[in-house]
C-alpha cells in the first residue's frame, strides 16, 4: 500500500518518456495487497485502451497467490524476466 504511489509514479514517468512497453518485475516483491493489485489492473486496463504494452514478471508464490485467488492470472500478461539476475 505504501509503495503503490512510488511504483505508479515510475510507470507514469516511463510512459511519458515514450516507452511503449512497460514491464513490472514482481520477482523481489514479498507482499502484494489489494491496493497493489488494483494498480496493476488499472495499468493493464490503460494499456489496452491506450495501445501500449504492459506485462509482469511473476513474483514469488505468495505474491502470485493473489492473482490466482482473484482470477486475474489469465487476464494479465506474465512474461519471463529478460535479464539474468546475479546470484546472491
Amino acid at each position: 500500500m505504501a509503495t503503490v504511489p512510488v511504483v505508479d509514479g515510475h510507470l507514469c514517468e516511463q510512459l511519458t518518456a515514450g516507452f511503449k512497453h512497460l514491464t513490472l518485475d514482481l520477482s523481489d516483491v514479498c507482499f502484494l495487497d489489494s491496493t497493489g493489485l488494483r494498480m496493476i489492473l488499472d495499468w493493464d486496463s490503460m494499456s489496452r485502451a491506450d495501445g501500449f504494452a504492459f506485462s509482469l514478471v511473476a513474483g514469488p508464490p505468495a505474491v502470485q497467490r493473489i492473482f490466482e485467488l482473484t482470477g486475474t492470472t489469465e487476464r494479465l500478461n506474465f512474461v519471463e524476466a529478460s535479464t539474468p539476475r546475479a546470484a546472491a
